[in-house]
């Protein structure tokens, strides 16, 4: 490590900067006219809708740099981006990066940032075509706006669910939350003992699903082959009990999910319980799972039923029963969105 030079940031300046880090990525959608280089990209929409969404993610609120490697946080900060892209049932195809630095970041730490944005390029087959930087007092900041396109009759929104559809949920939930509680546990040890190692080995999967979270791309290619669309959808950012809030009140319906029925990987119900914590709380409430929550009707839902990437946890009501969650027990309870809220103090 000695013998390892660091490169500031001034030596290039912006734009030196900007083509240092946009260097090899190559353009893979036939769609993308212009890329990095003008005022502004230009994409062919070839008769689609377009979808356009952005994300920011800020260092000491959605994420911390001890412990979150900066390969990983590139990849993040894409997928958290085109997850909801996704949830409107179309693909994501470019990419818009921005990012506020502080001097404090040399340019190999943001080649390492880019190395992880560019891999979810590659992955998700999305091409990068602009964005800015700028200078910040202290830390970093990232905002990656999305592009994405889907024919009209294809676009899913939150507002059309019905009575007596069946609500649904891709993927497992909670693992996220766990991943990132063990980080902070360990991070607290290591403050107290600088020589203590932490102990991360057996929780390899609720890690990656927290520093390294994967948009469900594959969910909506699904939907394709099987034809179906559903009436609503979100990406579940903030928790599942929030986003089942939107879904309802935007379609002004009620909702009854089950307990029992909530997808928790084994180690997410260990994790949980060695934390003193209840696992369905942490599926309910942890938030950053980016799996798709959706309603389809019951015709539909035949097709789906045996698919083990999708569990249906309930159904859709009357608006006047409210959203409520039946227990394991049997007992019946308003479902209180409890997920992520950006200003809480």
């Amino acid at each position: 490590m000695d013998n390892i030079t660091f490169t500031p940031v001034s030596v290039l300046g912006e734009f030196g900067l900007i083509d240092f880090l946009t260097k090899d990525s190559p353009l893979v959608s036939n769609k993308t006219i212009k890329a990095v280089g003008d005022d502004c990209a230009v994409i062919d929409m070839q008769g689609k809708k377009m979808l356009l969404t952005t994300d920011m993610m800020v260092h000491g609120v959605h994420f911390d740099l001890d412990y979150f490697p900066l390969q990983h946080l590139g990849y993040k900060a894409v997928t958290s981006s085109i997850s909801d892209v996704y949830a409107m049932n179309g693909i994501a195809s470019q990419i818009i990066i921005s990012i506020a630095v502080s001097n404090h970041f040399s340019v190999e730490m943001l080649d390492l940032l880019y190395s992880g944005i560019k891999s979810a390029c590659e992955k998700y087959r999305l091409d990068l075509v602009g964005g800015d930087t700028t200078t910040l007092g202290k830390g970093l900041i990232i905002n990656i706006s999305a592009v994405g396109f889907a024919d009209e009759e294809n676009i899913v929104y939150r507002n059309g669910a019905k009575k007596n559809e069946i609500i649904c949920v891709s993927g497992d939930l909670g693992a996220a939350y766990t991943g990132l509680l063990v980080l902070e546990r360990e991070k607290q040890v290591y403050l107290v003992d600088k020589d203590m190692e932490p102990k991360l080995d057996d929780y390899e999967y609720i890690l990656r699903r927290f520093l390294h979270p994967e948009a469900r791309k594959d969910i909506v290619e699904l939907f394709s082959q099987l034809k179906i669309k559903p009436t609503s959808m979100i990406d579940i950012s903030d928790g599942l009990s929030s986003e089942l809030h939107h879904i309802c009140k935007q379609s002004g319906m009620g909702a009854k999910i089950f307990e029992d029925k909530l997808p928790l990987d084994p180690l997410v119900i260990s994790t949980a319980r060695e934390l003193n914590l209840d696992p369905g709380i942490c599926a309910l409430n942890g938030g950053e799972d980016y799996e798709l929550l959706f309603t389809i009707s019951q015709d539909d839902f035949e097709k789906i039923k045996n698919n083990p990437d999708i569990t249906p946890i309930g159904h859709i009501t009357d608006d006047d029963y409210g959203i409520k969650l039946i227990t394991k027990v049997g007992s019946e309870h308003d479902l209180i969105a409890q997920g992520w809220k950006v200003f809480n103090k």
